[in-house]
């Protein structure tokens, strides 16, 4: 698929990705819940999810030839991530099963589409370098590995020194927030944040990020520093404001976001994560990859849910077609 134009591209790229699996839970309330409050649900919504899993599920349905790692439990809730990769396309054997709890959330969306939630991260804590070196021949085998946060540093570290030593490219989104360590920056190639973590970063290394802000120039100082520390690429996502990618040598690049009626912003970041992974895999140029995947998020908030509201090809073009 096209985004605009033609160009050279990896037929079904192959990407790896050091996931997590977690039962997600949301709930549509007209507000958030303030402490000690408890509200009336409008809808409940109980699905397959994770950072990892959607980044996972997100680019196969783009035409990634997906593989990875995801964590589960032995408890009922596990029963549950076989159909579920099954459904999208995926592999069984990106399953790793621990004893004890799998992962879950609990997400709040307000009545404008705005949410906030918490995840217990359950077996994925337990993955570690152990396990990332029994697949070390097929993370060494893909175009592009990716990890996010929901899985420990030691795992998310190993996995990056095997990408690193085989000559592949590596994409981290540090979600949930926590301060990466130097060894993962080093070998991190394209860091991928939104406004609340580069607020994060800003102020983990002493380069303030003024709240609010979408000016380019306002992350220029941070992205500069990002990329002294390993990464050659830095997209900070924007939400209804776009992103902004900074790249050693060129201008910022500004991506705005499609004008779409936003229903449930869970799950935006990680299809947009997913859309510009397979977009760059594939070859296309920074500015179509950073088209690609703003649409890719633009298609999930137009749902509730995720799993089923991450889009294939199909439906990244009728949103493009109508925004041309």
């Amino acid at each position: 698929m096209s985004v605009e134009g033609s160009v050279d591209m990896v037929a079904d790229p192959a990407l790896f990705v050091l996931g997590s699996f977690v039962i997600a839970c949301s709930a549509t309330v007209d507000r958030l819940p303030r402490a000690g409050e408890s509200l009336r649900a409008q809808a409940f919504l109980v699905e397959p999810g994770g950072k990892g899993l959607n980044l996972a599920v997100g680019a196969r349905r783009l035409g990634g030839a997906v593989d990875g790692l995801l964590a589960i439990g032995d408890d009922p809730l596990a029963a549950l991530a076989g159909p579920a990769l099954d459904r999208a396309g995926l592999p069984a054997g990106m399953l790793h099963r621990f004893s004890g709890p799998t992962g879950a959330g609990i997400g709040f969306t307000d009545a404008a589409g705005e949410n906030c939630l918490a995840v217990h991260p359950g077996a994925n804590a337990r993955l570690g370098a152990a396990e990332v070196r029994a697949a070390a021949e097929r993370i060494a085998r893909s175009t592009l590995v990716l990890a996010q946060f929901e899985a420990g540093d030691e795992a998310v570290a190993e996995t990056f020194r095997i990408a690193r030593a085989a000559g592949r490219r590596t994409l981290l989104n540090p979600s949930p927030f926590r301060m990466p360590a130097p060894e993962i920056l080093a070998d991190t190639a394209i860091l991928v944040v939104n406004a609340v973590e580069a607020a994060a970063f800003g102020a983990a290394l002493d380069v303030p990020v003024s709240e609010g802000t979408t000016e380019p120039a306002a992350f220029e100082t941070l992205a500069g520093a990002l990329r002294a520390r390993g990464p050659d690429l830095v997209v900070i996502t924007l939400g209804a404001s776009g992103a902004i990618a900074f790249e050693a040598g060129r201008p910022a690049l500004v991506q705005p976001a499609f004008p779409v009626a936003a229903v449930d912003t869970l799950g935006a970041g990680d299809a947009f994560t997913a859309g510009l992974a397979v977009g760059l895999a594939s070859g296309r140029p920074l500015p179509e990859a950073l088209r690609l995947a703003a649409a890719c998020g633009a298609c999930v908030v137009r749902h509730k849910g995720v799993f089923d509201a991450l889009p294939d090809r199909a439906a990244v073009a009728a949103l493009l077609a109508g925004a041309a």
